[in-house]
């Protein structure tokens, strides 16, 4: 019995440290260490506040960059992969659909130059940046949806390419909701 009871409080215990205490050593961390203080950043245009730089969001218009596809459809709650596998017949046959959709958007591309991130979903499904080269291929249909150079549209993904930590961690990558910010702060469009 003394054994028993000795289990159930070291169970206890445990539950204490890892469900409060290592949850508050990880909030400390944050608020100290962390960038915005463990919080989002979020994203303003025209001082209302239009996204967190840190959550992809779903951009389907002309005029604006697209994010990668997200097979939780842009949910937060339900962030996550499609657990489909690379033979799956019904994940090719959705990836095929977002290459033939793309390329209706983007008709001076070859199909092999559609960038594979392009159609196919991040694991988390949020995932808001794409690499330069997915922006670079979208220049040409933003800046003709918006009435703009294109050199000035490429000057602005430009820009905007976010470079490795310290210069070794990482890759180059384009935060997609700041891009679209700073494309719409640059050349307003009428909603």
């Amino acid at each position: 019995m003394k054994n028993f009871i000795k289990s159930i409080r070291i169970t206890i215990a445990f539950c204490i440290l890892f469900s409060v205490c290592y949850v508050l050593i990880l909030w400390v961390f944050g608020q100290f260490f962390g960038p915005g203080k463990g919080n989002a950043e979020t994203i303003t245009l025209n001082g209302k506040v239009v996204g967190a730089a840190n959550v992809g969001q779903a951009f389907t218009k002309d005029i604006y960059f697209w994010g990668r596809p997200s097979a939780a459809d842009y949910k937060a709650d339900s962030s996550a992969g499609s657990n489909k596998g690379p033979t799956n017949e019904a994940y090719l046959a959705e990836v095929e659909a977002r290459v033939d959709s793309f390329l209706v958007h983007h008709p001076y591309l070859d199909r092999k130059d559609v960038p594979a991130e392009m159609v196919t979903a991040s694991g988390s499904g949020l995932d808001p940046h794409i690499t330069p080269a997915c922006a670079y291929v979208q220049v040409k249909r933003v800046a003709e949806a918006r009435g703009m150079n294109e050199e000035t549209v490429k000057a602005l993904v430009d820009k905007m390419v976010e470079k490795p930590f310290l210069g070794l961690f990482g890759t180059e990558k384009v935060n997609v909701l700041k891009l679209n910010v700073a494309l719409e702060e640059a050349n307003p469009t009428v909603k």
